[in-house]
Order: C-alpha cells, then structure tokens, then sequence
C-alpha cells in the first residue's frame, strides 16, 4: 500500500569521493521505496534495489515523457528534458533508430585505430614532458574529447569555448539557474551555427548524418537536431572523460586489483565492467519516471502521476545480485551491472564507451607499467556541485 509519511530529504548528505552513503544498503533491506523531497520540485519515490530499478527503467508505464507535464524532482535548478532524455516512444524510437546506426558494435571498432593511436599519442607527451603528469588535463579530457568531436565532426580545437557549458547539463549548486540557462544557450548556438556550416559543407561525421536523416525518413527538427547533438557531445566528452578518471582512482586506491590487472591483462573486459558497476559515477539518481498507473514496488503502491527516482549507484551495490557487493573485484564474472542503465533510454554509446576504457587503461598500464598516484588519495581534490563525479586532477608519477 502507499506510505504517506513525511518525505525525507534528499540527498541524504555530501558524497566523499567515491562512496558511497551506506544509508543505500539500509534502504535496500528495509525500505526500498522511500518516499523522498528533492531540492527542486515535487515529491517523489527513492528506489533503491536491482529488481525494482530494472522496472521502472524497462517498463513502459514508467514514462520520461510526462516530466514535462510536472513539476519534475530533481537536484538540478532547470529540469532536463532535453532531446531524446526526455522523450518515450515513438519520439525516442525515431531518434534512437539513427543514432544506432552510428554506434553498433562493427562500426565502432572500426574506430578502434584512431583511438589506440590517440591514447598513445597523449601518453607520448607525458613521457616526453617526465613526471608528474596530470591524467585528467593531459589525458583523460583530451583522449575523450578527441573521440567524440570526431565522431560528431565538432572542431576539437573549439573546446576551450564549449567546454566551460558542458557544466550547464549537470550543474546542481555550482551554476545558478541564470548561469545554466545561458551557457545551455550558448552550447546550442555554438551547436546550430556549426550545424549551418554542415549544410553547406557536409562531412562524414554525425552531424551530417543528422542534417540528411532531417531532409528524408526521420523528420528531424531542427532543435531536436541542436539538443541531440549537445546531448552526444556532452556524454561523449564530460561522461567518458569522468569514468575514465574515477576508474584510475579505484585502480589507485586498490593497488593489489591494480597490480592483479598489470600482470594479467587478459582481466581488461571483466575489470572493465566491474570499473563500470563500482564506481558510481552519477553523485546520487538519474532523471525522474512518472508513473502512468498505478503500479507496486516492493510492496508500495506508486499511484499513477506520481514520479520516482531512480538511485543507480545504489542498485549497482545490490547484495541479492552482486556477490560481496562493496568490493572491488577486477575478476567478478557475473556482474549485469546498470552502469549504461536499462531499458529504451540505456546509454547507446555503451560500446564505444567500453573501447574507449579499455584502450586508454590497456594502453596506460603497458606504456606506464609502475604509474602510480604522485600524491595522497585522500588529499585529492573532487568537483563540487555537479551531479556527475569528477576528479578535478590526477598527477600522477612513473
């Protein structure tokens, strides 16, 4: 039946580095659907457990679409109810079915060269520079970067200009709801003028693709056209360059897994996945599900209009699906983790994603086999305010 207690607030506090709030567990054994008050909007569901946020991910009752009827509860000042995050079938079949075209399994390995060659190149240069070297200004942002404005076809030289608004997609009290509101505006003039410029000159990259898909079968506008591409760009270059850089920390903050990896490479695709389940990328939920009819989650009834929020982080930790939960195991077989999501809305860069980790980790443990953190973990300096969790640096020495 539905709980009509008090909601509680949420977050339940500051997150330290990597960990995670061990109220999760709690929640998971005891109340696994938590009646919650957000900083922004309207009250809302916690959900806490694997099986349950395999539901509301997957199912279609839950909607994305109908956030934009409510006031939606989130941590961000704006809601985000940008381009395909924000849309349910048939929208989002429609814009999904062209970008899978440019992200199946064959065409990114197709990619694998540029890739490998550009984690070398960047390891070349904190080589030919010497120790300490910074991997996340030195290598972490450039390597991910240089991957996806290839792909879309942005100028990577422009990203001094367009970096500082990628910010705006997952600031919560680091940017006022004025600051997000323009550098959003800016990321997609930025976005529409390049756009332009494709039109006249078109190129074999995404953005092309996307202005030719618009004149022909899937009837893209134009501002799904500007949102969608600031979607990819942004998960491209702030999403993959933040994985990558908290994957290092937990190699560095586990060094028998680290040197387990260093001696046994053939480790690299399950330890990836296991960096992709433990390390909680997201600080707290993903955007909010709206409820199109009354549906039962462990035991609580969610009405129909009513929204809940998905904790990842937390599912990812579930005990009933992850065999000794809280530990970093580099060789854990089973691991159905949710680090991608679920469901139509799971993350359809997934696999270039996964290239891009294991070339860039592959490629630093061969290059740089004693790289090690070149000071203190603890005194290690994270981004604040943002939903998605970021080391500001890694110096590193070799």
């Amino acid at each position: 039946m539905s709980d009509q207690r008090s909601p509680r607030d949420y977050p339940f506090g500051e997150t330290i580095a990597l960990d995670l709030d061990p109220r999760y567990a709690e929640l998971r054994r005891e109340e696994p659907v938590l009646r919650v008050r957000c900083p922004y909007g309207e009250d809302a569901w916690l959900v806490t457990g694997y099986a349950d946020m395999k539901k509301i991910l997957g199912d279609p009752r839950f909607s994305r679409a109908m956030a934009a009827e409510h006031d939606e509860s989130r941590l961000t000042p704006l809601p985000i109810h940008t381009s395909i995050l924000g849309m349910d079938p048939p929208d989002h079949t429609r814009l999904r079915r062209l970008l899978a075209k440019a992200f199946t399994t064959r065409r990114v390995e197709l990619l694998r060269p540029r890739i490998e060659g550009e984690a070398h190149r960047l390891i070349d240069g904190l080589v030919a520079h010497g120790p300490p070297g910074d991997l996340m200004e030195e290598f972490a942002v450039p390597f991910a970067g240089t991957v996806v404005c290839d792909l879309l076809g942005v100028p990577f030289e422009d990203r001094e200009r367009f970096r500082g608004w990628l910010d705006a997609f997952s600031a919560t009290t680091v940017m006022t709801e004025e600051e997000i509101r323009a550098d959003t505006e800016r990321l997609h003039g930025y976005i529409a003028r390049l756009m332009a410029s494709r039109r006249q000159q078109p190129r074999d990259d995404l953005i092309s693709a996307m202005i030719e898909a618009g004149h022909h079968e899937e009837r893209l506008s134009e501002k799904e056209m500007v949102e969608l591409a600031s979607v990819l760009l942004i998960a491209g270059h702030e999403t993959v360059s933040s994985q990558l850089i908290d994957s290092l920390y937990v190699l560095f903050t586990h060094p028998g897994q680290l040197k387990l990896l260093q001696e046994n490479r053939e480790l690299m695709p399950t330890a990836v996945e296991e960096l992709l389940r433990y390390a909680p990328l997201i600080s707290h939920v993903t955007f909010a599900r709206y409820a199109t009819e009354d549906i039962e989650l462990s035991g609580t009834l969610v009405r129909a209009g009513e929204a809940v929020l998905p904790a990842i982080p937390s599912a990812n930790r579930d005990e009933s699906v992850f065999e000794n939960a809280d530990l970093f195991d580099p060789t854990r077989e089973h691991n159905p983790h949710l680090g991608f999501g679920y469901g139509i809305h799971r993350c359809l860069g997934a696999p270039l994603a996964r290239l891009e980790l294991r070339v860039a980790l592959e490629a630093l443990l061969t290059r740089l086999p004693n790289m090690r953190c070149a000071v203190s973990t603890n005194s290690l300096e994270w981004k604040d305010g943002m939903q998605v969790r970021s080391l500001l640096r890694l110096p590193i020495t070799w």
